[in-house]
């Protein structure tokens, strides 16, 4: 353990950058962008959910290497002993999920999540097996790594080695803490993009009132996908002029295919005590989050949603033979928990690009989003400060 926290630090001092939580770029609410109704938690973060907890490590080296590494650790209890419930929901299945069909015959999740490049997963789960495994009791038998990724190689050189080490991935395990989330240009988003802007990471919460149970939904996302950006309803990418098949619907140019790749990670947090069936619901709700921002999941686009519960209720012990009773919520106490992660979706997704500076390597620029021009546009459509506009009646 010992070389593993020297190898990070050291890595961390030669080749990562880390962007500060508090830098002066705004999150959606700092510029009047209040998404849905429910209220955010302390942090408006994945973190909200109590034992949850996410680490970076961002890596720039040379004029092509732009990517990094994102772990979600669920909780800090033995995952392997006692597994948490979970599902993979895949909206658009063009990605290299790795653990994705034991969490689906399952319905559990034992180690935990990292995001990465496309390239990098094989090396990302190596890093991980192995990183579990150095945890005495921890996977003896047998490991699923939980990987998932997008294709940052517009900004990144992903065929390099240096795109992954499992250096990077014990970097943001040892890395991982509660609280606020740093977003943007880091970790598993410093080479992605949204929307043709640049992206990254970026996280949102949203916590029930008590008459609804007072659980807590927490969604964090690697952005890399395309589509007509709406921001609250206003059509932004519209009034930017750019937006999927701009030339070929302007001009009728139909001499090449347009290109519609892309791809997002959506992992999704609860405390409330579910299992895999209605995390299963639960995630395929994200996706309607997603569609909000302007997203069609295009034909190239990788879409998947992780989705676990953090409850102590509802997990099972590996080595137990007995039967196990779990206390679950019904199926009409899910719907408050729709609302609340596709409100959280779209706004991690908002707070992804208004978070993420610009990034250029040899490959490339992916030039943040205008966030003066943003505000403008949103104010002309009158989508601003919905929270003060709530009468008591419709306040939670």
């Amino acid at each position: 353990m010992i070389r593993i926290l020297f190898l990070c630090i050291l890595l961390m001092a030669n080749h990562a950058i880390s962007i500060a939580a508090d830098n002066q770029k705004p999150r959606a609410r700092d510029i009047g962008l209040d998404v849905g109704t429910i209220p955010t938690g302390k942090y408006n973060a994945i973190t909200d959910v109590a034992g949850v907890t996410v680490g970076h490590h961002t890596v720039n080296i040379g004029d092509d290497i732009r990517t990094g590494v994102t772990a979600i650790i669920p909780s800090g209890h033995d995952l392997y002993k006692n597994p948490v419930p979970a599902w993979i929901h895949v909206g658009n299945g063009y990605g290299k999920a790795i653990g994705e069909t034991q969490v689906r015959e399952f319905g559990e999740i034992e180690t935990p999540i990292i995001l990465t490049c496309t390239l990098c997963v094989w090396t990302a789960a190596d890093a991980l097996k192995e990183w579990k495994l150095s945890k005495p009791g921890e996977g003896q038998h047998t490991l699923n790594p939980i990987i998932g990724e997008t294709n940052d190689s517009r900004l990144n050189n992903m065929w390099s080695p240096d795109s992954i080490k499992k250096e990077y991935v014990f970097a943001a395990l040892e890395n991982a803490k509660s609280g606020p989330v740093e977003e943007g240009s880091v970790g598993a988003g410093r080479g992605t993009q949204a929307f043709a802007w640049k992206g990254g990471i970026g996280t949102s919460s949203r916590v029930l009132p008590t008459t609804m149970g007072g659980y807590t939904v927490g969604v964090l996302v690697q952005t890399n996908f395309g589509g007509d950006l709406i921001m609250n309803g206003a059509p932004v990418g519209r009034e930017f002029g750019q937006y999927s098949y701009k030339k070929q619907l302007e001009e009728a140019h139909r001499g090449e295919l347009p290109t519609d790749g892309g791809s997002i990670m959506i992992v999704v947090a609860t405390d409330a005590p579910i299992l895999s069936r209605n995390l299963d619901r639960l995630a395929k709700r994200a996706m309607m989050g997603l569609a909000r921002t302007g997203s069609v999941a295009h034909n190239s686009s990788g879409d998947y949603v992780i989705a676990f519960s953090t409850n102590k209720d509802v997990r099972r012990e590996r080595a137990n033979s007995e039967p196990v009773p779990s206390q679950t919520l019904t199926n009409p106490s899910m719907s408050p928990l729709f609302g609340a992660v596709v409100e959280a979706t779209q706004e991690a997704i908002y707070n992804a690009m208004l978070k993420a500076t610009t990034v250029t390597s040899s490959r490339g620029t992916l030039e943040a989003i205008d966030v003066e021009k943003v505000k403008e546009i949103i104010a002309k459509y009158n989508v601003t400060d919905f929270d003060e506009k709530l009468s008591p009646g419709q306040e939670n």
